[in-house]
């Protein structure tokens, strides 16, 4: 696996290839990034990932400092999952000049749900995923369906520029017991571990009452509310929306379960696309 540190060298080890396929990471990986590392080299004629902590998209009371940096464990993973080129700019590689030009996404999509209790996280999202698109130039780049309204916004971008690359939803990687897989996971303790699994269960159980034909969707939602708060977490948001833009549904429309909560001093984040 070649490591590129800087933005020429990443390009002149690029140049010899035609189809980049990327997989853009903020690193400390787990297996659910190693599945879209895999899902990726089909794709394309190289198989790319990134390591980069993104400043940007941290709010100023949020854990840039803090977030874990694995770096030697990150690379071996990499390595044994078959990554060809590991891209790990430090902030002055990727940012020689404050990034001033940013991308500010449309905030019909990016100010609900995460853009609503994190503000300008998408813009940070967006403009250091635009970034690396021009660093890499993929054809594919590949980003986990955990992340469902960021997908959805780097689809969208992707779209209005029309940028010559496919984005590839990877499905949620799940621990045995169906708690989504994430870096900020290792924050939980042992009794929060245990714990967590509750926030994809309320998902499911929002999900099954769709299925079985309730069709007062506020209820389900406020009920799920109740059932995490009784139990300890603090919520944002347990909402059933339309997939196709993320805003209020029709009746018969397809829908996902978001959720977002905070289980003592970790925040969590889960989906789940109803098919009915």
């Amino acid at each position: 696996m070649h490591i590129a540190r800087t933005i020429p060298e990443l390009r002149e080890h690029l140049a010899a290839f035609r189809r980049p396929a990327f997989v853009p990471t903020m690193g400390n990986l787990h297996d659910g990034h190693l599945a879209l590392v895999k899902q990726a080299q089909p794709l394309g004629d190289v198989t790319v990932a990134s390591i980069f902590v993104n400043r940007l998209q941290f709010l100023p009371h949020e854990d840039f400092d803090t977030y874990p940096r694995t770096w030697d464990s990150d690379c071996e993973k990499l390595r044994t999952a078959g990554c060809d080129v590991l891209f790990a700019p430090d902030e002055k590689a990727l940012y020689p000049e404050p990034q001033t030009c940013k991308v500010h996404p449309d905030p019909a999509l990016a100010d609900l749900l995460e853009g609503h209790f994190r503000p300008g996280f998408f813009i940070g999202v967006c403009t250091v995923v635009m970034k690396l698109f021009s660093c890499v130039q993929p054809r594919v780049a590949v980003f986990g369906k955990k992340d469902y309204q960021q997908l959805m916004t780097i689809r969208h971008m992707v779209r209005q520029f029309a940028l010559p690359i496919e984005i590839v939803g990877g499905e949620t990687f799940r621990a045995a017991d169906g708690l989504a897989l994430s870096s900020r996971n290792g924050y939980l303790s042992e009794a929060e571990r245990a714990e967590a699994v509750q926030l994809s269960k309320t998902l499911q159980a929002m999900a099954a009452a769709v299925r079985e034909g309730e069709r007062d969707l506020a209820a389900i939602e406020a009920r799920a509310m109740q059932t995490l708060t009784a139990r300890g977490w603090q919520p944002d948001y347990l909402v059933l929306r339309r997939r196709a833009d993320l805003l209020a549904p029709s009746a018969g429309e397809p829908l996902v379960a978001l959720a977002a909560a905070r289980l003592g001093s970790t925040r969590l984040i889960d989906n789940l696309e109803i098919d009915v």
